[in-house]
């Protein structure tokens, strides 16, 4: 039986497990609490990937998208203010460009068993509706069995040479 932090969280294991499976070797992040603890710390201490700190998020963008013209598999991983903030950056690089960019974004303050849409918190609402303007795919990982649809979000990024957005509506356990 799950206990209640295991049903309000995703397994921050299951994520890392997914990530290799996907061979991505490189995470650009800016820290955030919805991933720092059951993400970042772990994967900071995992040899099969290559941390690498950043200042600002759209300049994860350019990171991301120039490692993955070198043939390089990475991910970059902040929070949906990040994520706004970078717009720009996902416009004139990742979509005008055509490159792969994955981005893992958590979603701070998203209220459990709430749709993203109808949160109550301005910052989440309007991610989806501001993804689907700007024709961004996205994948909601709102729980553990939702980890599986990671591989398949980051294959079609680099199978599609296109910008995808995998976003984490739980706090994520480590």
């Amino acid at each position: 039986m799950q206990d209640s932090t295991e049903i309000l969280t995703l397994d921050g294991a299951q994520i890392i497990a997914a990530m290799r499976s996907a061979m991505v070797d490189i995470v650009v992040t800016v820290p955030d609490i919805t991933t720092s603890a059951g993400l970042l710390w772990p994967l900071s201490r995992d040899p099969a990937f290559q941390l690498v700190r950043i200042c600002k998020e759209d300049e994860g963008i350019s990171i991301c998208s120039s490692l993955a013209y070198c043939g390089r598999r990475p991910v970059l991983m902040m929070q949906q203010t990040g994520l706004l903030d970078s717009l720009n950056a996902v416009r004139g690089i990742a979509i005008q460009y055509k490159r792969p960019v994955c981005m893992l974004v958590g979603l701070l303050g998203k209220e459990p068993r709430v749709p993203p849409v109808r949160n109550k918190k301005y910052g989440v609402r309007i991610i989806e509706p501001v993804l689907q303007a700007m024709e961004v795919g996205y994948t909601l990982i709102e729980t553990d069995e939702d980890i599986a649809k990671i591989p398949p979000a980051i294959d079609q990024t680099y199978s599609n040479s296109a910008p995808h957005v995998v976003l984490f509506g739980r706090t994520i356990r480590p």
